[in-house]
Formats: C-alpha cells, structure tokens, sequence
C-alpha cells in the first residue's frame, strides 16, 4: 500500500507540473492575444487619421457638425452625383430619397392649379411660429453650474477586457466611468426640448404635428453627443421626480422597476395638453472595441384634445474606441413613430458614421407619410444640431443608378426649422458636458420622496468629488441591494424556472403597475396614481429604505 501511494504521489506531481506548464502557456497566450488586439487596434486607429488627413475637404473626426443646405440638393443642381456614389460600408445606408427645392411662386406658375391647395404661409403654419405657448419665468432660481469634474486616470481596458459579451449592468464599475446622474435623471432629460410637444398640440394637420414628433424624438438623442460617460444604474424602487409645473409647465416621475434586466418606468403630465409614457429596458453588451446600448420598449406620447396616439422606440446607442483613442458615440438605426388614431407614420433613419462616406455626421433623414400612405413632408438634419422639414408637392421615380436601385425624387419647398440645439453652458467640458436641464437635474430639493436619486450618497460624493468616498459607497449600497434581493428570493414560495423571475413576480413597484398594452401587444408598467397626492401630504411611509 505504501508503495502504492508512493507511485501514485509521483504520477499526480507529473501531472500536476504538466498542468501548470499547460497553464502557463494559455495564460501567456492570453498575454500575448491582448497585446495583439491592443497594437491592431493603434494600428487601425492611425490608418484612419492618415486616411482622413490624405483625403481633402474631409471631416478630420466624427464631430463635424452639421452646416445648413447640406440635406437638400438646391434646383438646377445634378442629382445623379448622390445616387450614383458608392459608399465603402453599406450602399443601403444611404439617403433612400432625393430632395429638389421649388420656390413656392415658381412651382404655382409651372404647375398651374395643381398646387393651389398648398398652404405653406408663416400666418397660418404652426411650424413657421417661434412659440405658441409662453413660458412662465421660472420661480425658483435653478443651478448654473456643478463643481468641476477631478482628473483621476484610468485604464477603462483593464476593466472592460475580461467582460466581451457579458451584460453591462452585471459588471462591477468604479465611479470613475459614471457621471453623477441616474439612468432615471438621464431618461427625464428627454424632456429638454418639451417645447417641440408644446408647439404640436396646437396643430390643425396631424402630419405637421408629426413631424414635431419626429423632431422631438430626435433631441433626446442631441444632449448625448459628448456624454460617453455612464450614468448611475439606479437601486430598486429609486425614483425620480421632475416638478416644474411653474416654468416647463410638466410633472415627470420615474420608478425603477427591475434590476435584472434594468428596466425603468416613466410617466409626464403637462399642462399644455399631452401626457407622455414608456418603461425602457437597456440592454447593454461589450464587443471587445465598442459597446452597444439597446433601449427596449415603446414610448406612447398622447395629445388630449385630438386624442392622436403616437407610439415609437429609441434607436441603438454605440460607444466606440473602447480599447483605444478617443470615445466617441454614434446613433444607429430606424425608427418608426406611428399615429394609431391617423395612421399617419414617419420613418427615420439613424446613418451609422463611416470614414468612408461623404454623408455629413450624424445624419438623420425621414418622411411623413399620411394615413394613406401618401408622403407629405420629408425631414432632415442631425441628432446633434437640428432638424428641418420639407413640404413635398411632388414625388416619382429617378432614373436607375449603377446597381440598378431606384431612389424617389421629392419636389419639395424651401425647409424650415423645426428643432435646433441649445449651445451648452460655460465650462461644460468640465463639467460632464451636462445641458442646463442636466446641470439642475441633482440639484437637491426638499420634499422629494426619500427613494429620489438626489438623496442617493454615492453619487452624490462623485459630483462632489469624492470619488475615492464614492466608490466605498458604491459598494455599501449594492451589498444592501443584494441583501434584500436575497430575502426577497428567500420568501418566494413559488416555483419559478429562473430566479430573475422568481424576483419579478416577488417585486412590485410602488407607483406604477403592469397593463396590457393594446397597441404593442406587450405588458408594460403605467404610473397608477399617488405619487403627488403623497408629496402634498408628505406621507412617504411606503416608501423603501433604499439608500
């Protein structure tokens, strides 16, 4: 038996250095495969700048900003130049239309009575007036400015390089990475260009009010063009309240619902005669060089007097140069909003940027088509500056390009300014590059619910910042978080497959409830009632000791 184990002693420490030499090598070769991603990843990122510099009257990064003209091809002009260029990434993700402006007492005379219908003047058009709806001057005095972001350095792939594919909000994160904002903070900022919605109400044509829609949907993506920065994901049960009755003339209240997957609900009343609704869901996955953000959910926007209905989703948010260079976002994709009570419907497309196209940045195009499915306006400009729109007269084929696709024509009127971007505040680089809304969005507050995101201390030290503080915070409260998940899970006597959704069935949110939506088919969480009632009253004692 001693002789036994003695052999087998022997042949176990074989084994094992075997083991350990094996071990060694993956561990090297893990090495050796991070260096290499790194050193492609510098040798891509300077190929590009050689290319952008070789190549004149390009814009030397993803920033250029949008100059006015550049959508819509003047008359006189050759079209045939625009959709016959091939673009190196995706033919597809071209203008799918061309746009040829007619002066408007040119086209009556060549068109004769065909045009007389045509209303396009600045006395009847509520998209040629500058604010139908005054605002009242604000009667508390809001914050102009927040304490200077510190310059604390950190390797973001030292972190994000052992997390390819998993699901953002699982990993970990020092506050470094933050801003010192919630995701509930940042969804109430949607709300920055209200004024758009405000102006729709008083719309006669649910085509003209959709196309402030559109442009309404597209400012919410304008304020994060600089903000490569990730909010706070916020605790269970935190919530948000936006009360500016007295100078945004709207009461926002935001309830995080679900932390895995995270998912926040959102309701708006205004005064002016709209109310707005959504429970988002991000989805958020880590490709090795960029990072997608994909919002899932509808978003309902209802107008009380016409009772007009519209529904859309966000668009996908991409964050590039993980591993290298300079962060940068763009946003991706198609949007579809929807008039259920018109049918009316106006599709936007997202172009994704590309060194390799002469599209402008950041380029957002569209048509508004009514419930018939005839196109009458064709929109334009970018997410980050501003967004036009064109009254089409006329519309055909053009003839076919190289590749045999056809694009429609739009005869159309000189555009008109729909949305345009307010500049930033002094020394926002420095401060997040946070809007005026964003700036005053933390600004504490008496007599909020104790869940709101104002009271929440780490966050509240990083804007301070005290991000070392912080980040010893950070981890108090999501230690507490998963304590009271934990005896949640553990009070559950149902029998559920998973136990994220053992979790769901257990939680219920305190201002919001799950219906049937029955326009999207899907269940979804709508403000139910209380939350101003309680506010008035000061009464928060079912509210959760959540900080």
């Amino acid at each position: 038996m001693i002789n036994a184990c003695k052999d087998f002693l022997e042949l176990a420490e074989a084994h094992s250095r075997k083991w350990q030499r094996a071990l060694q090598y993956e561990q090297e070769q893990r090495i050796h495969l991070e260096e290499t991603i790194e050193q492609l990843a510098k040798q891509h990122n300077s190929l590009e700048r050689a290319f952008r510099s070789s190549v004149p009257g390009r814009a030397s990064n993803p920033t250029q900003s949008f100059s006015e003209g550049s959508f819509l091809t003047p008359k006189g002009e050759d079209s045939e130049e625009d959709e016959d260029t091939e673009y190196f990434d995706a033919m597809e993700d071209s203008t799918s239309f061309i746009t040829v402006i007619t002066e408007p007492k040119e086209d009556r005379k060549a068109e004769g009575g065909t045009t007389g219908s045509v209303e396009w003047t600045p006395a009847d058009n509520v998209l040629d007036s500058a604010s139908l709806v005054p605002q009242e001057p604000p009667k508390v005095k809001r914050r102009a400015r927040i304490p200077d972001k510190p310059n604390y350095s950190l390797n973001l792939w030292s972190i994000m390089k052992n997390c390819i594919g998993r699901e953002l909000s699982k990993i970990p994160m020092p506050v470094n990475f933050n801003e010192p904002l919630s995701m509930l903070q940042r969804l109430t900022e949607d709300l920055e260009y209200h004024h758009l919605l405000d102006k729709a109400v008083h719309c006669t044509s649910s085509v003209e009010q959709m196309c402030l829609v559109a442009a309404f949907s597209v400012s919410s993506y304008s304020t994060t063009v600089h903000r490569i920065a990730k909010p706070f994901n916020p605790m269970l049960g935190e919530t948000f309240e936006l009360d500016r009755l007295d100078d945004m003339g709207l009461r926002s209240l935001c309830e995080q619902v679900s932390h895995h997957p995270p998912s926040a609900a959102h309701y708006v009343f205004s005064k002016n005669g709209w109310s707005l609704w959504q429970e988002i869901t991000i989805s958020s996955k880590f490709r090795g060089k960029y990072l997608s953000i994909m919002p899932l959910g509808a978003i309902h926007l209802e107008f009380q007097d016409s009772g007009n209905h519209y529904v859309w989703r966000k668009s996908t948010s991409t964050v590039h140069n993980i591993i290298v260079g300079k962060l940068w976002i763009d946003q991706t994709g198609d949007i579809e909003i929807v008039n259920h009570k018109t049918k009316d419907r106006c599709q936007l497309k997202f172009l994704p940027y590309s060194y390799f196209s002469k599209e402008v940045a950041r380029k957002v195009t569209g048509v508004v088509s009514d419930g018939q499915g005839k196109a009458q306006y064709v929109l334009s400009g970018s997410w980050d500056e501003q967004m036009e729109c064109s009254k089409i007269l006329h519309s055909g084929p053009s003839s076919p390009s190289v590749d045999g696709k056809q694009k429609t024509v739009y005869q159309t009127l000189p555009a008109k300014l729909l949305w345009k971007k307010y500049p930033l505040p002094e020394n926002a680089e420095n401060m997040y590059y946070f809007s005026e809304l964003a700036l005053t969005l933390n600004e504490q507050e008496d007599g909020v619910a104790p869940t709101d995101s104002r009271l929440r201390p780490d966050q509240r030290l990083m804007e301070k910042g005290q991000w070392d503080q912080a980040n010893t915070e950070k981890q108090r409260l999501e230690e507490k978080q998963r304590q009271s998940r934990r005896r949640r899970l553990e009070a559950c006597s149902r029998g559920c497959s998973s136990e994220d959704e053992k979790e769901a069935d257990v939680y219920t949110p305190l201002w919001f409830e799950k219906r049937l939506d029955p326009l999207t088919g899907e269940t979804a969480c709508v403000y139910k009632g209380g939350y101003w009632e309680a506010k008035e009253k000061q009464d928060w004692h079912m509210c959760p000791n959540i900080f």
